[in-house]
């Protein structure tokens, strides 16, 4: 299954390769061949990349699943505006991975923010204040605060969010999608959230379990 996300990549790209094979079908010009192969090359990773895989849902309605592919590369502890002492957990999306993200449990938006920034690269901890980045606060059914950040990196350069303040949503919805390498960072209360996970494991969305409210 391909991502909605991809057509306005993938349908040029398609019509591209459909007019220069057919170009050379009629005229046959060397610089023409490697245009074409380029154009399939391409075509091929693009359809790799806006793969959009069905997947089972795991994990109780107190349990986080993970809302992206990719590798946790940093938990921290963080002070933040809206939870107070927090862990961070950041996650970074390569460009072989799946970049739709979900919603990780059972909740409602407070609110969903847009933030201007930098492109650095994703994998820099930097990151996570100077780059581009989309910020959802998220309350639970039991009235526990969380946040997601979507963040753009040094190829991604379009964040997709379809959060709405005040919209109630399931676990495993759609959040939104980032093209081309990214990071995503999940923010949770650090004295109710007990983290599954660890520096260095591979998650996957909507299959890898995060963590857990406690006390719920």
């Amino acid at each position: 299954m391909i991502a909605k996300e991809g057509r306005v990549v993938l349908i040029p790209i398609v019509l591209i390769c459909i007019i220069g094979t057919l170009i050379n079908t009629y005229y046959s010009l060397k610089w023409l061949d490697y245009f074409n192969y380029f154009n399939y090359i391409f075509l091929l990773f693009s359809l790799y990349f806006f793969r959009n895989p069905k997947r089972q849902i795991i994990g109780d309605s107190d349990q986080m699943i993970s809302p992206a592919d990719g590798k946790i590369i940093q938990i921290i502890d963080v002070n933040d505006p809206d939870i107070g002492k927090a862990k961070q957990i950041s996650i970074f999306l390569s460009v072989f991975n799946v970049h739709s993200q979900y919603v990780p449990v059972d909740c409602k938006v407070l609110s969903s923010v847009y933030h201007p920034g930098k492109f650095l690269i994703a994998y820099n901890h930097k990151t996570s204040t100077d780059n581009e980045q989309t910020v959802i606060l998220f309350e639970t059914r039991n009235k526990q605060k969380f946040k997601i950040k979507q963040i753009a990196g040094l190829i991604a350069r379009r964040i997709l969010n379809y959060m709405q303040q005040g919209k109630k949503h399931f676990k495993g919805d759609r959040l939104g999608f980032i093209r081309f390498g990214s990071r995503v960072e999940i923010i949770v209360p650090e004295s109710s959230f007990d983290i599954l996970v660890k520096n260095g494991d591979i998650v996957r969305s909507n299959i890898t379990l995060i963590g857990e409210f406690k006390n719920c």
